[in-house]
């Protein structure tokens, strides 16, 4: 196959499994030759903030000197922004060859009856398979949802596990409660790897996270927001000190001085287990992060924000961060999934925007314009639903004196980003 039927073939598989389980990605790393067994893991699991901290970690170990594979979920631009490698995307041709013994394993398995693979598991394995032929030291590998029953679990050798922030989302899979989602997250611990959990989870959740490093006897370190200082600095900068490390956080929001810190964490706990990872690789490593449409300032003059945040919890850390810089009275774009509990992100933002134009992102899933308008005048003084993207963006840039934000969705940001950036 070539690039573009690679994709057509990886995009016709189903989304979701009937019945969700690591099983179908097993037997396909066994095809394959269990890749996976070469290489050491940290894995990264969490409602919020995984992507973040996936990229921000995998910066520090490139900077210390170590090949670093990194698998991102999901892309925002292109698919390849899936397979990361030492910071770089996978070119098209080994993605297409790459693909194309994942799809003849594949087969192989629907030959003896085995038809049941999703999407997911054939990108985990097309990722599991490059990182093993690329010789990978250490990948840092982001789950794509939940944890126990994610694709990404059928991996063995992981040295240090992630629980990110734990906030309610896709509860219809995981639990609607604290406990029962950081129970489906903490099914990624492998017996004494390091836990790092997020320094501040749901007193619920962190109980839960406890229980089950113990259960596995895995050492828990969370870090101490004691330690912790977020310096003063100009708007969407975000400079820190945890522990002695003067930081420059490359993502806005003190939701993201949070994640550096786990990031660090997690960078000596590596040491710990044999790592050679410096101070400057840390400072560096973290300051050179980049991951788009995470409280992206596309442009200061004029202003125009672009963020992925796509549940409550990250609509609770952008408006923070608004208000944090002194923003109100905003114009918004805003577009969301259904299922994503728009009524409680909305009353979040609400604080912010004086101006709502409401879209469809690119997705089955997503509200109608309309649908979402009508909930959007509960909160908003002014709110418009447009037919297109192209249509909001062309009208909210004409009518944002105090600047814009394009928020809700990360296909809405894939959207908007190629048409601001053009």
């Amino acid at each position: 196959m070539d690039y573009e039927q690679a994709l057509e073939w990886v995009h016709s598989l189903p989304r979701l499994a009937a019945h969700p389980g690591v099983e179908n990605t097993r037997r396909l790393l066994e095809k394959l030759g269990n890749p996976e067994k070469s290489l050491r893991f940290v894995h990264v699991a969490g409602t919020n903030g995984k992507g973040s901290a996936t990229v921000m970690l995998a910066s520090v170990l490139h900077r210390a000197g170590y090949r670093v594979g990194a698998s991102v979920s999901p892309y925002v631009l292109e698919f390849r922004e899936r397979f990361l490698l030492d910071g770089e995307m996978i070119s098209r041709e080994t993605l297409a060859q790459i693909l194309t013994e994942v799809r003849a394993a594949a087969e192989g398995l629907r030959a003896e009856g085995w038809d049941s693979l999703v999407e997911f598991d054939a990108v985990t394995a097309a990722t599991l398979l490059w990182f093993a032929r690329e010789r990978c030291d250490i990948v840092c590998l982001e789950v794509g949802l939940g944890g126990r029953l994610d694709s990404t679990n059928a991996v063995e050798n992981t040295l240090v596990a992630c629980i990110m922030c734990i906030g309610r989302d896709h509860t219809e899979l995981l639990g609607d409660t604290y406990a029962a989602i950081a129970g489906e997250k903490c099914g990624i611990l492998k017996n004494n790897c390091t836990v790092i959990s997020y320094p501040a989870q749901p007193q619920e959740a962190m109980d839960e996270i406890t229980l089950r490093a113990a259960k596995a006897h895995c050492p828990l370190v969370a870090p101490d927001l004691q330690d912790l200082y977020i310096y003063k600095a100009p708007a969407f900068e975000n400079r820190v000190n945890y522990g002695g490390y003067d930081l420059v956080v490359p993502f806005p929001g003190v939701h993201q001085a949070y994640n550096a810190a786990v990031v660090v964490e997690a960078a000596l706990a590596l040491c710990e287990k044999g790592f050679d990872i410096s101070d400057e690789a840390i400072l560096g490593g973290i300051a050179g992060a980049r991951f788009p449409a995470r409280i992206e300032v596309l442009s200061r003059r004029p202003l125009v924000v672009l963020d992925g945040a796509h549940n409550p919890d990250g609509a609770r850390a952008l408006a923070a961060t608004l208000r944090g810089a002194g923003l109100s009275g905003l114009t918004a774009v805003i577009g969301i999934l259904d299922g994503k509990q728009p009524e409680e992100m909305l009353s979040a933002l609400a604080p912010c925007f004086a101006r709502v134009y409401t879209v469809r992102p690119d997705s089955p899933r997503a509200l109608s314009a309309e649908a979402l308008a009508a909930l959007a005048k509960r909160h908003f003084p002014q709110v418009t639903a447009c037919d297109s993207v192209e249509q909001a963006l062309r009208l909210a840039r004409g009518d944002a004196p105090e600047g814009l934000v394009v928020c809700g969705s990360l296909y809405l940001a894939a959207q908007a980003r190629g048409l601001l950036t053009k």
